[in-house]
């Protein structure tokens, strides 16, 4: 073998190793749950991610078709996000939210409405970073401290919408899982319940030492009480409000 052939062949293999580790796993009905701990990746902070845009569930459909690719062929070569704010915007406000359970019994809720912000490094070791009511690129992000992770049962990640029109259907929203080591975890919230106000997504278990990810998707129509109904949490919930988007 030549210097040039080995030359090569570490560049490939860098190249390789590079790709791999840019992988996600995504959980699906049929592939629903992942082990953090044989991912090698149940230590150091986990952040959870949720991303969404704002804008018509069927404007790609539409854009897309024969006939108005006739009347405007330019419109194929239009960015979606463009053609969807051209054709009716998504006014909604989603957020994300964690159920969390600690061995000790301690049980509660990380979420924005009632500021309930949580702790990175003390019980719940979960911690939101923010309300974000547009839809940007960042989203909302949630920290969980899993060098804690003897101290945690379970977690529940969720979505809801405050306030506006239910429209889960029309605002692609995914929530993404970036543990410390190994590929990023996707969970899209794709399946069509239009008049759903809530969304377990995402279930985070310590099972015999071993924590697992389990994908949800289950849909709701009221807000997070009917979601600890479901799940068996046993808090007791009152009407809570945020500040004006002006306030913030």
């Amino acid at each position: 073998m030549s210097f040039w052939d080995g030359l090569w062949r570490g560049r490939a293999n860098q190249f390789e190793s590079g790709s791999a580790s840019s992988n996600a796993i995504e959980l699906t009905k049929r592939h629903p749950s992942v082990s953090l701990t044989k991912q090698g990746a149940a230590t150091g902070n986990l952040r959870i991610n949720l991303s969404w845009q704002m804008r018509t569930s069927d404007f790609g459909r539409r854009s897309r078709s024969g006939r108005s690719l006739l009347r405007n062929p330019l419109s194929l070569f239009k960015p979606e996000v463009v053609q969807g704010h051209t054709q009716g915007v998504v006014n909604v406000d989603l957020d994300l939210g964690c159920l969390y359970e600690l061995v000790d019994g301690e049980r509660g809720v990380v979420q924005p409405l009632g500021n309930f912000f949580g702790d990175l490094n003390a019980p719940p070791y979960v911690k939101l970073s923010g309300d974000d009511r547009f839809g940007s690129g960042s989203g909302e992000t949630v920290y969980v401290n899993l060098d804690h992770r003897e101290s945690i049962k379970r977690l529940l990640v969720f979505v809801y919408i405050y306030d506006q029109t239910p429209a889960f259907d029309r605002t692609h929203a995914k929530v993404t899982l970036y543990p410390g080591n190994g590929p990023r975890i996707e969970i899209s919230l794709d399946e069509h319940a239009p008049q759903a106000r809530s969304c377990a997504v995402v279930l985070i278990e310590n099972v015999k030492g071993e924590l697992m990810v389990r994908r949800e998707v289950k849909f709701v129509y009221g807000f997070q009480s009917e979601l600890d109904r479901l799940y068996g949490w046993g808090l007791q919930w009152g009407r809570g409000y945020k500040q004006s988007k002006s306030g913030r």
